[in-house]
C-alpha cells in the first residue's frame, strides 16, 4: 500500500464513531447531503432512482478520507482505463468492455458491439416474424453469468406478457432440464446455448441433452433449432450450429458482465427488442454518471465508500440486499456472483497479498417474506449487517392499492426500526424485547421498475463493484478461484487424480 493510501486509511480509522441518531441530530441537512438521484428520459419515458445513504454511518469526515483514498488508488485513472478499452484486466491481459455494449468505450469497440447487436436484432425480428416457424418457447442453457443475468431480466420483465416463453437452465442436475422440457412443446421450441468458450461442461452437456430431447420428440433437424451465443463461433460451428444462428460477442466481455451482449438474446426474444434496448439505455445513463461525477458525488463510488467502511473498519463479513418487489426476487442471486466472484480475492492486481478483508458475503431475499425469516438476526443478532433496500414507487400489479402501500410502508419501517431500536415491553425493561438499533441501511427507491430501471440498477452495481476493487487494489475481472474444483471434477470424470481419504470414500459410496 502506498504512503498516500496508508495515510488515507489512518484518517478514515481516526474518525470518531458516532451513532446514527447522533449523526442525524448533528446535521439537519444529512438526508439531502447523503441522497442523490440518477434520472433519464422525459415525459412518458422519464424515470429515475433515488439513492439514500443517510441511515449509514458515512459522514463528512469519512467521505473526506475515502476521497483521499480514491485519489491515492488512482480511481480516476482506473475508471478511464475501464471506459476507454485499456487492458484493465491485468492478469488475463485484456480489456473489460461491457460498457461498450451499451455505447460507452473505445470507438472501435462500440462500433463492433453495435454491429453485433444489430445482427442479434435481425435474428430476433426474424424469429418474431416467423422465419423459423412457430416459436413459442426458448430453452436457454448456460451457467454463471450466461444464466444469472438473463434469468433475472426475464423474471423481471416478462411477468405480464412474454413474446416467447423463456426457460433458463443452468444446473447440470437433470431435474432442472426436465422441468423445462415439461413446460415446452418440442415442435415450437428453440434452444439457446450460451457459453463464452462453447466448452463449459455443464452447459454443453445440457445442450446435448436438449438436442436429444428434440430428436426423440420428432424434430427432424435438432441442430437447426439451436442459437449459439458465444465468443468462440468456430466451436459453435464444430458443434453443428448454422453460422446464421451464431450470435458472437466480444472476447473482452466477461461472463458476469455479459447480459448486454448476445447473452441477452433470451431477454430480447422473450421481452421484445424495445425492452432490451431500453435496458441498455438505462445502463448507459449510469455509465455517463459514473464517467462524469467526481468524488462523493459519484454515486457508485459513494456506495463503495460505505462498503469499504463496513467491511474494513467495522469488520462486517456480510452485506444483505432485500428487494421489496417480487420482480426483483432474483436480484440478490445476481449480485452474489457479480460481487463475490469479482472481489472475492486474496491478492491484489500486482500479485501481492491483500492487506485487509475484501468482498463481504452478499445475501438477501424479498420483502416482506424476509421479515418473517431473517430479520430477527438483523434486529437482535450479534452480527452487524449493512442492509440495502430496493423498492419501486409505482406498483407492479393492478390489485387494490393497499397491497403496494403495505409493501412500501414495511420497507421504510424496517430501515427506520434498524436505526432507531428500542424496547417493546410495556415498562421498557425486558431484554428479550430490546432492540439495540444503530444498524445501518441504504435505500434505492425507483420511480418504477421497467426495463430502463433494471438496466440502471445492474449497471450501478457493476460500477459499485469496480469502485470497490479499485479502492482495494484488486482485479475484479478474473475468477481463477472457480477453476480448481472444476479441474478436479474433470479428473474424477476421467478416472484420474489423487484425492484425500474423505473424498475417496465419498466417491466409493456414490459408486463413482
Amino acid at each position: 500500500m502506498s504512503d498516500a493510501a496508508t495515510a488515507a486509511w489512518k484518517a478514515i480509522e481516526s474518525v470518531e464513531s458516532k451513532t446514527l441518531k447522533e449523526l442525524f441530530a448533528a446535521n439537519p441537512e444529512r438526508v439531502a447531503r447523503l441522497s442523490g438521484r440518477i434520472e433519464w428520459g422525459s415525459d412518458e419515458t422519464a424515470g429515475g432512482i433515488l439513492f439514500d445513504w443517510s441511515k449509514t454511518h458515512i459522514e463528512d469526515g469519512l467521505l473526506d478520507g475515502f476521497e483521499a483514498l480514491a485519489e491515492a488508488m488512482d480511481f480516476t485513472g482506473a475508471r478511464e482505463k475501464l471506459l476507454t478499452g485499456a487492458k484493465i484486466n491485468v492478469t488475463e491481459g485484456r480489456a473489460a468492455e461491457h460498457t461498450a455494449q451499451r455505447g460507452t468505450g473505445a470507438e472501435a469497440s462500440v462500433e463492433e458491439a453495435q454491429a453485433l447487436l444489430a445482427r442479434m436484432k435481425m435474428l430476433v425480428d426474424a424469429i418474431h416474424d416467423g422465419a423459423l416457424g412457430d416459436v413459442k418457447h426458448l430453452i436457454h442453457v448456460g451457467i454463471g453469468g450466461s444464466a444469472l443475468g438473463p434469468k433475472l431480466a426475464i423474471d423481471a420483465l416478462t411477468r405480464d406478457l412474454a413474446k416467447v416463453d423463456v426457460h433458463v437452465v443452468s444446473n447440470i442436475d437433470g431435474v432442472a432440464l426436465e422441468q423445462a422440457f415439461e413446460a415446452c412443446d418440442p415442435a415450437t421450441t428453440l434452444v439457446a446455448v450460451a457459453s463464452k468458450t462453447f466448452t463449459t461442461i455443464e452447459t454443453m452437456t445440457n445442450a446435448q441433452s436438449a438436442l436429444a430431447w428434440l430428436a426423440d420428440n420428432g424434430v427432424s433437424d435438432p441442430s437447426g433449432r439451436v442459437i449459439a451465443l458465444t465468443a468462440n463461433p468456430e466451436a459453435a460451428v464444430e458443434f453443428g450450429v448454422d453460422e446464421t444462428r451464431i450470435l458472437p460477442f466480444m472476447e473482452s466481455v466477461g461472463g458476469r458482465y455479459s447480459l448486454w451482449s448476445s447473452i441477452g438474446f433470451p431477454v430480447a426474444l422473450g421481452a421484445g427488442w424495445d425492452e432490451f434496448e431500453a435496458m441498455l439505455a438505462g445502463a448507459q445513463v449510469v455509465d455517463r454518471h459514473f464517467a462524469e461525477a467526481e468524488g462523493r458525488a459519484n454515486l457508485p463510488l459513494r456506495a463503495a465508500f460505505a462498503d469499504q467502511y463496513y467491511t474494513r473498519v467495522r469488520r462486517c463479513q456480510t452485506r444483505a440486499v432485500f428487494a421489496y418487489d417480487e420482480r426483483l426476487g432474483l436480484f440478490p442471486d445476481y449480485l452474489q456472483q457479480l460481487e463475490m466472484e469479482s472481489n472475492g480475492k486474496r491478492v491484489k492486481a500486482d500479485g501481492s497479498p491483500v492487506d485487509g478483508p475484501t468482498a463481504p458475503i452478499t445475501w438477501g431475499g424479498v420483502g416482506t417474506d424476509a421479515q418473517h425469516a431473517v430479520f430477527q438476526l438483523l434486529h437482535q443478532g450479534t452480527n452487524l449487517v449493512p442492509v440495502d433496500f430496493i423498492a419501486s414507487i409505482a406498483p407492479g400489479d393492478m390489485l387494490d392499492p393497499a397491497h403496494h402501500r403495505i409493501l412500501l410502508t414495511n420497507c421504510f419501517a424496517q430501515g427506520a426500526a434498524l436505526m432507531a431500536g428500542g424496547n417493546m415491553a410495556a415498562d421498557g425493561k425486558d431484554p428479550a424485547r430490546a432492540f439495540p438499533g444503530d444498524r445501518p441501511s441504504a435505500t434505492m427507491l425507483c420511480d418504477d421498475l421497467d426495463a430502463a430501471t433494471l438496466g440502471a440498477l445492474i449497471a450501478f452495481h457493476e460500477h459499485r463493484t469496480f469502485a470497490n476493487a479499485v479502492l482495494m487494489g484488486i482485479n475484479p475481472f478474473d475468477q481463477f478461484g472457480v477453476e480448481l474444483g472444476k479441474k478436479m471434477a474433470k479428473d474424477i470424470e476421467a478416472g484420474g487424480g489423487e484425492f484425500d481419504a474423505s473424498t475417496k470414500a465419498l466417491l466409493e459410496a456414490a459408486g463413482l
